[in-house]
């Protein structure tokens, strides 16, 4: 358990957080500590050929789309990473890529790819 005690502006902050061993490790790998605090081997980041990989089949599932909404395109992505989070993630590096035009449609974005 950590507590952490202070302010953001005026504001008083009083947390606690409680982490298992697992938590522990993968804040030791981040933190590059020697010694895991567990014990255990710490948990390794995903290597940079993986994460690559699944950037270039993000940009390969919008080029071969064309054009995508958001959501459509937030669904796909999350498929294609096997979790939401790693699918927001790339749909936010895409969002922000010279590659993609992003225009306000509605309700949802359109995502379009223009490289190429």
């Amino acid at each position: 358990m950590m507590r952490i005690r202070g302010t953001i502006g005026e504001l008083p902050v009083d947390l606690t957080l409680e982490l298992d061993e697992s938590d522990w490790a993968r804040l030791g790998v981040h933190l590059q500590a020697t010694t895991p605090v567990t014990g255990e081997a710490p948990v390794t980041p995903a290597p940079l050929n993986q994460d690559a990989n699944l950037w270039q089949a993000a940009q390969d599932l919008l080029r071969e789309a064309g054009q995508l909404s958001g959501l459509e395109l937030s669904d796909r992505l999350e498929g294609l990473a096997g979790n939401a989070q790693a699918g927001k993630r790339l749909l936010v590096r895409l969002r922000h890529s010279a590659k993609v035009k992003v225009a306000s449609g509605g309700d949802t974005p359109q995502y379009s790819w223009i490289a190429d």
